[in-house]
């Protein structure tokens, strides 16, 4: 039987529901000025974010701290979700979607490309083999789709797939809604990929850290990319410890800030 869930309209936003980098900020053990900060915008769970679209949120990644993310902001379903990549910290929230199946009356819709489709059937294989299971709710019950790099109708909008590039080895996915475009774990922009953010007005970019990394943007790259955009207004994801948001924060140029869980960005 369908229920009525508890949740938030989130219709024409996006919203930031992790900022942090793959071990969180604070980390665990970590004593830096960051990790001990009293500041609300240095405690960062790890990445992913929810589109309010006309006919339904779109979930991007399932982190693992999915759970505490979307009762902290009050969001009771997610109607789809769509993948950026295979990383741990991007899918190992995935029996989190147990409960959508008996507010959505089916499967939950999940749209990735193949990596992301091998990655949670090792992870999850409970969910996806053919044996009976003990009861309905007892793990995730999902419609896997094939996302390619093509444009896709989903939820009433059209969704932009944008090929990114994670370091020498990984290839993510980015997206675009609108004027609004999403890309986090992203050391390079692709040249076929430029012209596919051109226009946007409000970005949301990896920025992991100040000092150089093999896999993400630093602070000053992030930067060279929402001016060579020309782009409105950007905002730092993915970021690491040593970004203190007190800190780094008022160095930024105009129109340039660090993300933070909980920002709600309008479509």
């Amino acid at each position: 039987m369908k229920k009525q869930p508890l949740t938030t309209d989130i219709t024409g936003k996006l919203i930031l529901l992790g900022t942090g980098t793959s071990v969180g900020v604070p980390a665990i053990g970590c004593r830096c000025d960051t990790c001990t900060s009293d500041h609300p915008r240095n405690k960062r769970t790890r990445a992913s974010a929810i589109l309010g679209l006309p006919e339904g949120n779109l979930l991007i990644d399932t982190s693992p701290d999915l759970r505490t993310q979307l009762i902290r902001e009050g969001i009771g379903i997610a109607h789809a979700v769509i993948y950026t990549h295979e990383h741990s910290d991007h899918v190992m929230g995935f029996d989190d979607l147990r409960l959508f199946q008996f507010y959505l009356g089916h499967p939950v819709p999940i749209y990735c490309n193949q990596n992301v489709d091998n990655r949670l059937r090792t992870a999850f294989d409970y969910a996806f083999d053919d044996g009976p299971k003990t009861h309905k709710g007892a793990a995730p019950s999902v419609d896997l789709h094939r996302l390619t790099n093509e444009p896709i109708d989903l939820l009433g909008a059209t969704v932009t797939p944008i090929p990114l590039k994670h370091g020498p080895r990984f290839d993510v996915l980015g997206f675009r809604v609108g004027n609004v475009a999403y890309c986090t774990d992203v050391s390079e922009i692709p040249e076929s990929s430029w012209p596919l953010l051109e226009g946007v007005e409000t970005l949301v970019l990896d920025a992991l850290r100040p000092e150089p990394h093999p896999t993400h943007f630093t602070i000053d790259q992030a930067i060279e990319v929402a001016r060579k955009l020309n782009v409105k207004q950007t905002y730092f994801t993915h970021c690491a410890c040593s970004l203190n948001y007190e800190t780094v924060q008022p160095t930024l140029p105009d129109g340039i800030d660090v993300g933070y869980d909980g920002l709600q960005i309008l479509l």
